[in-house]
């Protein structure tokens, strides 16, 4: 007869006690390998990731496609990655081409502090522009965001790139009303551009702020990429009202550290440390 403890026919001619301990050690196995692949995916994702627990949710980027303002600028680690589009390119004096701008996304990728990149899709069709989106998200599309505008034909492009896999970002958007679009649509990002929206005579930042709250209260997961920033001051400002994600020049990032009453206590440390035998 066959133990009804047999769990398959090469355990009939074993004892009930020899086929326990013959599962308990397969079973004990088991457990042990997938510990160890468990182990093995967090110490992955440890070192492969410069994520900081203590900067939450905010996610900075680097407007600018000049790659000494890259190797400048990244180096201080408040940024979460770079943003281009076509005129950025164009003040660099770069192509606009798919093969240019793809080795300047790998260029980006392979630099420590740039965990997204985002380029943007051109063409004169839906079509056209879904197609120079998935070759731009080639390079790599967990980290590498598509910028498309949010015109009709921008959205409809962007549709078929989010249902392809590829990360979107809808840009160019100078209403709160189109969050209503970046929400239904389910787009990653969208940016706003607050000081072309003030220079419009818009209100700039009541805009944003309504952006963030059609997003919230719609209960979408997209980010209102605030873009555009003249001034530090209207970052803090909108920071302070919660939101948490931002692009801006060079110039803007290194307005940061410009405060003259950190510097001079600065410099008293350091006179201070000379004192007393620092070197």
């Amino acid at each position: 007869k066959t133990s009804p403890l047999s769990l398959d026919d090469d355990d009939t001619s074993s004892s009930p006690g020899q086929i326990i301990q013959s599962h308990g050690i397969k079973r004990a196995t088991m457990l042990l390998l997938v510990y160890l692949f468990l182990i093995a995916i967090v110490s992955s994702i440890r070192t492969t990731t410069s994520f900081s627990p203590h900067r939450g949710t905010n996610r900075l980027f680097l407007d600018t496609a000049v790659q000494s303002e890259w190797e400048a600028l990244l180096p201080i680690g408040i940024f979460h990655g770079i943003t281009t589009n076509p005129t950025l390119l164009e003040r660099a004096g770069l192509e606009c081409t798919v093969p240019a701008v793809q080795a300047l996304t790998q260029k980006a990728l392979c630099m420590i502090g740039c965990d997204e990149f985002m380029c943007q899709a051109w063409g004169g069709t839906p079509e056209d522009m879904y197609n120079v989106g998935m070759q731009l998200s080639e390079v790599d599309r967990e980290r590498v965001v598509i910028k498309v505008p949010v015109t009709f034909e921008g959205t409809k492009a962007a549709s078929k790139l989010i249902d392809s896999g590829v990360r979107v970002c809808l840009t160019a958007c100078y209403s709160s009303n189109q969050a209503i679009i970046a929400a239904g649509l389910g787009a990653e990002y969208l940016a706003p551009y607050l000081g072309r929206m003030t220079d419009a005579e818009k209100k700039g930042m009541e805009e944003c702020r309504r952006m963030q709250n059609i997003a919230d209260g719609l209960g979408s997961s997209t980010r209102i990429l605030v873009a555009s920033i003249r001034d530090v001051s209207s970052m803090g400002d909108l920071m302070a009202h919660g939101m948490d994600t931002f692009t801006f020049s060079p110039e803007i990032a290194r307005l940061l550290f410009t405060e003259s009453l950190t510097k001079t206590a600065a410099a008293d440390f350091e006179a201070a440390a000379k004192r007393c035998g620092g070197e």
